[in-house]
């Protein structure tokens, strides 16, 4: 109980010292509301990032292989970019003998895309619009949902039927009244029927959006176009089926690629298995270097504001060395006058810490504003923030309250 007392006390004169210097205690929480301001904001732009390209990543599906001809995260100096050129692109006869040979997979399909395309109902006009076709299986492959419609039949997808499933900026432009579904559009000299409209998405990171897709029957787009050209992006998706890892499944279709195209023992594959754990891997080695530069620039940061708090809390243990002297005459313990000054030292961090987190939070609402980006400021960076300022309250004020509080009384009483 007495300890409480004395901290209540030393809370109260605390905060008289603070009300009664209003352009130190600003100037002091300046620099902490700065520094606390730098490295939230800097750890919340990297968590931002991550979540948004995470998102996209999410699209792919994390148990599905990707079978084409370029591998993902290629570049460098070293890339051997003349011995991937030469591989050919997956063929129909490689997707019709996984289908028949696969023991692990959940579904495959096989996927061309056409890009910036230009798409016309009536009046409206839609540009940029990117034209897919796939194979019956592609909505088992890739996550998607619906606004609207509904996916191919199987009868539909083996007769190549006249029919398609839109974006919905796609719907949004070309039928500004809505009712999309059943209404005809002329894709490459061809009239098609709307069966089905794909959910908002919102543009990503990475480009991965449905938004302003345009996706027809693989083996409607077999009659108009040669779909097994390279310009055409044709690549082979495998989703492995619950319960069996991705490792299983990339092994098992690399035997059966390789067995598909007669490829001696000791022959280097021609082809690529690409997955989102290669994605995901790199980006922990990016996020991972953003978190290192944001812990050193926020670093400098505290390390400024710091030295600012313990500047004025040894200017305070100055101005107010009389007054130590005369609460030690009348019996102040020296640990009181100690906690007197540390809780002053951290009411000032813990009070610039909260400015710090309030203009972040500010922050994030002007950026979704701007920018139309979701800003993650999750609970982490909360309870970093906060600490981080009592940290630096302790840290900084410390040594000056240690000097108070081992002040001899009378020399204290006799200083000016």
């Amino acid at each position: 109980m007495i300890f409480l007392k004395l901290l209540r006390e030393s809370f109260l004169f605390a905060n008289d010292a603070l009300r009664q210097n209003k352009l130190r205690t600003f100037l002091s929480l300046l620099g902490v509301t700065i520094g606390i301001f730098t490295i939230i904001s800097v750890f919340s732009a990297v968590d931002t990032l991550r979540n948004n390209l995470q998102q996209s990543v999410n699209k792919l599906g994390s148990n599905s292989i990707y079978i084409q001809k370029w591998p993902w995260g290629g570049g460098g100096d070293d890339f051997p970019w003349w011995k991937y050129m030469q591989r050919p692109v997956p063929k129909l006869n490689d997707f019709n003998e996984l289908e028949k040979r696969s023991q692990t997979a959940l579904a495959i399909s096989y996927e061309i895309s056409i890009d910036n395309r230009i798409v016309k109902y009536k009046s409206n006009t839609v540009e940029g619009a990117q034209i897919d076709a796939a194979s019956l299986d592609h909505d088992k492959t890739w996550n998607f949902d619906f606004e609207d419609g509904r996916y191919f039949t199987g009868l539909e997808s083996r007769a190549g039927s006249p029919v398609t499933v839109i974006g919905y900026e796609i719907a949004q432009n070309l039928f500004p009244d809505g009712g999309a579904v059943g209404k005809q559009l002329k894709i490459m000299g061809h009239y098609v029927t709307v069966i089905g409209v794909f959910k908002k998405e919102g543009n990503d990171i990475l480009g991965i959006s449905d938004d302003k897709e345009i996706l027809l029957p693989l083996n409607f787009a077999k009659n108009i176009i040669d779909i097994q050209n390279e310009n055409y992006n044709p690549q082979i998706v495998v989703r492995g089926k619950s319960g069996i890892s991705d490792v299983e499944v990339e092994s098992e279709l690399q035997g059966l690629m390789r067995s598909i195209r007669r490829l001696r023992p000791g022959e280097d594959d021609n082809f690529a298995l690409n997955k989102t754990s290669i994605i995901s891997n790199q980006l922990d080695t990016v996020f991972g270097v953003l978190n290192i530069a944001g812990i050193i620039i926020g670093g400098f940061s505290i390390l400024v504001g710091g030295f600012g708090i313990a500047n004025i809390m040894f200017v305070s243990v100055k101005e107010r060395t009389n007054i130590i002297g005369i609460q030690k005459s009348l019996g102040a313990k020296s640990y009181f006058i100690l906690l007197q000054f540390l809780i002053e030292s951290v009411i000032l961090c813990l009070m610039g810490g909260i400015i710090g987190l309030g203009l972040v939070y500010g922050c994030t609402f002007i950026v979704k504003a701007v920018a139309d980006i979701q800003v993650v400021l999750d609970m982490k960076n909360i309870i970093i923030g906060i600490g981080t300022s009592l940290s630096i309250g302790i840290i900084s004020g410390i040594i000056p309250a240690y000097f108070a509080a081992r002040l001899d009384p009378v020399e204290a009483i006799r200083s000016n």
